[in-house]
């Protein structure tokens, strides 16, 4: 039996979760999102899911575990929300704003306009902190959809590993190399 897989899943008040079939809709405060999951049992009793497997096979237990941190992080998800930071290095390096769009001005002779995808919002926070020009916060319901964004912004412009400039996520470590020497 799957360790994480045999866990059940507390709802909160606040939070309604629908099971039609293979579909598992779930509902909160900061949105709603639903997810097929097929090879799996899904059982909602009294404010708690549980997720069975219908037999030892290979696929169906290696769906189990999968299973219930998908459905895990969709509660979590439209109850609290995820958030992302992402750290923009670089002298005049910025983001803006603007609706459903981001502009970014990383080092090239034109901004870089990156489209948000339904369902994630981005905020910009200015920091002008030493190199570190600001910050982008990515938030959004779909845990899988926003590390996806995530790393589109972060592929604009990745961080290099002689001055650090560009857009790198607030945990990550870049590698920074020497340089050239000069000859004596």
């Amino acid at each position: 039996m799957s360790r994480i897989g045999k866990l059940a899943i507390k709802v909160p008040d606040k939070v309604k979760i629908a099971i039609d079939g293979d579909t598992v809709r779930v509902e909160g405060p900061k949105g709603k999102t639903q997810r097929i999951l097929k090879g799996v049992e899904v059982e909602l009793a009294d404010k708690v899911v549980t997720v069975k497997r219908p037999d030892d096979s290979r696929q169906a237990r290696s769906l189990h575990g999968l299973s219930r941190t998908l459905i895990a992080n969709m509660v979590k998800g439209v109850s609290v929300g995820f958030e992302r930071k992402l750290e923009v290095f670089g002298v005049g390096f910025r983001a803006e704003v603007k609706g459903r769009d981001v502009n970014f001005t990383i080092g090239f002779s034109h901004p870089v306009p990156f489209a948000l995808p339904d369902g994630v919002t981005a905020e910009w926070k200015e920091l002008k902190a030493g190199d570190k020009q600001g910050e982008i916060y990515i938030r959004g319901v779909d845990n899988d959809q926003l590390g996806r964004t995530a790393s589109e912004i972060r592929a604009l412009r990745p961080p290099e590993p002689y001055k650090g400039k560009g857009i790198k996520y607030a945990e990550e470590h870049v590698r920074r190399k020497e340089g050239k020497t000069g000859a004596a």
